[in-house]
């Protein structure tokens, strides 16, 4: 459940497990207090791993650790910053985990295929610019060098099933 103010009520949860209970673990970290709040931070973008337990959006200097759990800044919605603290949560997948994902914490103004006919699709996440932390497809320009999950299914121009890397 997201609790926000009645101008925002309309906010919906852009990261929804679909198998995680068993099959993914929500980590608790912090944002790392020297994240400026450039870019939004949507449920289901991905972060990296500061060190200790502060995490930030990813970028070219560090791996994918897990999707966000928490909205920072999208939507002009921001818990973090409403209660004055910046602990918050990280989904790390096992292998059989599920998630669908809902623009904008995946770039859906790029070509995203179904992998209908058996192929693995891997899932990048943007490391540079005003789409940085968002799911893109494996060979897009400034993506992550390691993938962060693999396609499962798209299920409308604005929402994807992703799952765990194997």
């Amino acid at each position: 459940m997201i609790r926000v103010r009645a101008a925002n009520a309309h906010i919906k949860r852009t990261i929804r497990p679909t198998y995680a209970w068993t099959q993914a673990t929500p980590k608790a970290a912090f944002l790392d207090p020297a994240w400026n709040r450039a870019v939004p931070i949507y449920p289901g973008m991905v972060l990296m791993r500061k060190g200790g337990e502060l995490v930030t959006l990813i970028d070219g200097t560090g791996l994918p650790y897990g999707l966000a759990a928490d909205y920072v800044g999208g939507d002009g919605f921001d818990p973090l910053l409403d209660v004055g603290m910046n602990a918050t949560a990280v989904w790390v997948m096992g292998a059989d985990a599920e998630f669908e994902i809902l623009a904008p914490a995946f770039d859906d103004s790029l070509t995203w295929t179904d992998p209908t006919n058996g192929t693995e699709v891997l899932v990048h996440a943007q490391t540079t610019g005003p789409t940085r932390g968002k799911l893109v497809p494996a060979g897009t320009s400034g993506a992550s060098s390691q993938p962060v999950a693999r396609l499962l299914k798209v299920n409308s121009p604005s929402k994807i099933t992703i799952g765990g890397l194997r």
